[in-house]
């Protein structure tokens, strides 16, 4: 089993949108027993909180179902548990840093980095384009499945 957590500064848009689109993903080839998925925050400020609702009509566009979800902090026994630990920016990055103690173990990646980019993930909290994060996370989870050794056709 794979254990993935995504990462951003809320847990209520960009983080939570690739744990939703990533299971969709996972469940669509057939390789949903693989993984354990899941999503959280680098702050305090949404705890609790249920996904944007830029998210949330997002996904509902894509036909992309949005798993229940309540805004949680990451935790520093989440270092452990996780095998992938994957942040939007470079300032989640810092963050969970932060809260893990650092990465010893080289689980931190940054989304975009597994198609080859340098880019953060665009935050929709201030530019409210969710279509340009949707595509900026389907980008990154196809280059991690892909890293991972799966393709659109291997089951």
């Amino acid at each position: 089993m794979i254990r993935v957590l995504f990462i951003c500064h809320g847990n209520i848009c960009r983080s939570t949108m690739a744990e939703s689109v990533f299971t969709h993903m996972v469940r669509e080839r057939g390789i949903a027993r693989d993984f354990e998925i899941a999503s959280a925050a680098t702050s305090t400020e949404e705890i609790g909180n249920t996904p944007h609702y830029g998210t949330v009509d997002k996904l509902r566009r894509e036909g992309i179902p949005l798993v229940p979800h309540r805004a949680v902090q990451m935790r520093r026994t989440d270092y452990d548990y996780y095998d992938y630990i994957i942040g939007m920016d470079s300032a989640n990055i810092r963050n969970m840093g932060r809260i893990c103690g650092g990465d010893p173990y080289g689980k931190f990646y940054r989304m975009l980095e597994f198609v080859g980019s340098q880019r953060d993930v665009a935050d929709p909290w201030y530019t409210g384009d969710f279509e340009t994060t949707y595509r900026d996370i389907v980008e990154g989870l196809e280059g991690f499945l892909e890293y991972l050794g799966y393709d659109k056709e291997r089951k």
